[in-house]
């Protein structure tokens, strides 16, 4: 593993760890300190499928706007509200760039709101820049040779983007919402972080795309499915109490409607593994 690189552990937002593993590898990269207040990391999904059916991958996305290179199809994509589903067949490989809080500024101008659910083509933002990507992901061989090439051919964007220090705030929000045991209210995460509410929602709208209670529910989610992914028993009221839900058929509700399965059928499915 290349000194700045992150475990290659399975996010919690991925369905169904243990088949994604037999679908998908996913890798991921820190970028390096020039860039890295604008871009979390670069991720590259391989895939190789070839003589097997085709197969669709469900994702629980994180609050992050994405750019995403693959030959003719090569986006921007804000937060996706509800999940991403990706179908693979055949071979494939994508190289992805998570940005952080407000790093869209980068590429495209105004609010993160108004990318929500929104996917903008690549080459109408950067020009040629996407197609040079879309030339690297299908040419060079190695991730570590990848992300070096993706980095120098981002910079130049990525430079335009001075630090904001309401961006950073804005990062920090995000993250204690995702802790383990982070706020599991609005008001609770404002006050984590030293602002009222109102302020926290301005904040979101500018900088993440999609309110602190939207942000707050989808990593609930996120930590119940890894939970269940889990071997061994489960006490779903319990669950339900530890997370914030009010109480255990409010999990189910918003479970079953992300993830497509009920968390009693997403255990059974799981344990099987």
């Amino acid at each position: 593993m290349e000194k700045n690189d992150k475990p290659h552990s399975t996010p919690k937002g991925v369905v169904d760890p243990a088949g994604a593993a037999r679908r998908i590898s996913l890798r991921q990269h820190a970028p390096t300190p020039a860039l890295a207040h604008c871009i979390e990391y670069f991720w590259i999904v391989t895939w190789d499928l070839r003589g097997q059916p085709a197969q669709t991958q469900r994702v629980l996305p994180y609050p992050n706007v994405h750019l995403a290179f693959e030959a003719g199809q090569s986006a921007l994509h804000g937060v996706v509200l509800g999940p991403f589903d990706k179908t693979v067949a055949g071979q494939g490989r994508v190289l992805g760039v998570r940005l952080r809080p407000g790093g869209a500024r980068a590429f495209v101008a105004g609010d993160s709101a108004a990318l929500t659910g929104r996917v903008l083509p690549a080459c109408e933002l950067m020009g040629e820049t996407a197609a040079a990507l879309e030339g690297a992901v299908a040419d060079i061989r190695g991730d570590a040779a990848l992300v070096a090439a993706a980095q120098a051919l981002l910079a130049p964007h990525v430079h335009t983007l001075a630090l904001d220090p309401r961006a950073a705030l804005a990062e920090r929000a995000v993250l204690a919402a995702q802790a383990e045991r982070g706020p599991v209210s609005v008001a609770a995460l404002a006050q984590a972080v030293g602002l009222d509410e109102r302020a926290l929602q301005r904040l979101f709208r500018t900088y993440v795309g999609v309110p602190p209670k939207w942000v707050i529910q989808r990593f609930r989610l996120q930590e119940a499915a890894a939970r269940l992914a889990r071997p061994g028993p489960v006490d779903l009221a319990l669950l339900a109490q530890e997370l914030g839900f009010f109480d255990q058929a409010h999990l189910t509700r918003g479970f079953t409607a992300l993830v497509g399965r009920s968390p009693l059928e997403y255990w059974k499915s799981q344990q099987a593994r």
